[in-house]
């Protein structure tokens, strides 16, 4: 089990490895830093000299390794926009992203897993119908799409909720909508799939030949033998999710990491988005790691393949 634990652990470190050296060198291709840090009348000179005051001037594979070894000393740099330590400035905006991501995944829990259990115990029938249309509008249309929509219908034409802002409950329920209809919709085709599967093998026909009460079939047989892909995908939902709020932030004004990103791309403030995207990364491997290990727990199989 050790062993196993090691394996996934090395492999989620080269994961963020690898993505730490992407978004390094990507941020890199958008534009050079001193043409903002810098007034129009500074010369190429002057610019020379705050590039190689900045470590700019190196060849990137000098940057990145100097990039890693600060990295491993938990200092991801100062961002050029705010004078302050990067990490500092991405750390204030986690909360109000993970309290957007774990809304709109648990909403998506909520109406996704109820829905396809609904839809797999009556195929063919007016809420199977109602369920494949929410999946298919939900995988259909990107959440910023949705979010355009239920600005215009709940909050420009109804006036009954705020078009964007952070704040109370009344503030989160758009974003956390218009990003969780992705999320239900996934989850409510593979609670669909896996429990039609369920359903119809022999330990469930069994277990109403002795003749349990439907809902124990439908609640304590089939959905627990059915839910275990369904956690695996709703752990891959949450960095899923946590991608898709670059937009949902941007259209509700919501003051998280994704607007952050945006912001520093368009500022080129390199070291902030360095910063935001390896937390992101490290968050989204850890969190698969920690399913990835808690699975080999639940099944020997996965330890011993």
């Amino acid at each position: 089990m050790l062993r196993y634990i090691f394996q996934r652990l090395l492999q989620a470190v080269v994961t963020i490895l690898i993505v730490t050296l992407i978004i390094f060198v990507i941020v890199r291709l958008v534009g050079d830093p001193t043409h903002l840090m810098l007034p129009p009348e500074a010369t190429e000179t002057d610019r020379e000299l705050l590039r190689e005051q900045l470590g700019l001037a190196d060849p990137i594979i000098v940057q990145y390794g100097r990039f890693l070894l600060d990295l491993i000393q938990g200092d991801l740099g100062i961002s050029y926009r705010f004078s302050r330590p990067a990490l500092d400035v991405v750390l204030e905006r986690v909360p109000a992203t993970l309290l957007l991501t774990t809304t709109s995944l648990g909403l998506g829990l909520l109406v996704g897993v109820p829905l396809g259990v609904a839809s797999a115990v009556r195929p063919d029938s007016t809420v199977d119908l109602l369920a494949k249309v929410i999946a298919l509008f939900g995988q259909a249309a990107p959440p910023f799409f949705f979010g355009l929509v239920l600005v215009l219908f709940f909050a420009v034409d109804l006036g009954w909720l705020p078009t964007s802002g952070y704040g109370g409950v009344q503030y989160l329920i758009l974003p956390s909508v218009a990003l969780g209809w992705y999320s239900a919709a996934g989850l409510m085709r593979l609670t669909r799939s896996n429990m039609l599967d369920v359903l119809g093998s022999e330990y469930v026909k069994l277990a109403r030949i002795k003749g349990l009460p439907e809902r124990v079939v439908i609640y304590k047989h089939a959905l627990k033998n059915a839910a275990l892909p369904v956690l695996t995908f709703a752990s891959l939902q949450f960095g899923i999710l946590m991608g898709g709020a670059v937009s949902i932030e941007s259209v509700f004004a919501w003051p998280g990491m994704g607007k952050l990103i945006l912001d520093s791309i368009s500022n080129l403030d390199y070291t902030v988005v360095q910063a935001a995207v390896t937390l992101a990364a490290a968050m989204f491997t850890g969190i698969n790691l920690a399913v990835d290990i808690l699975y080999a727990y639940i099944d020997p199989r996965i330890r011993y393949a």
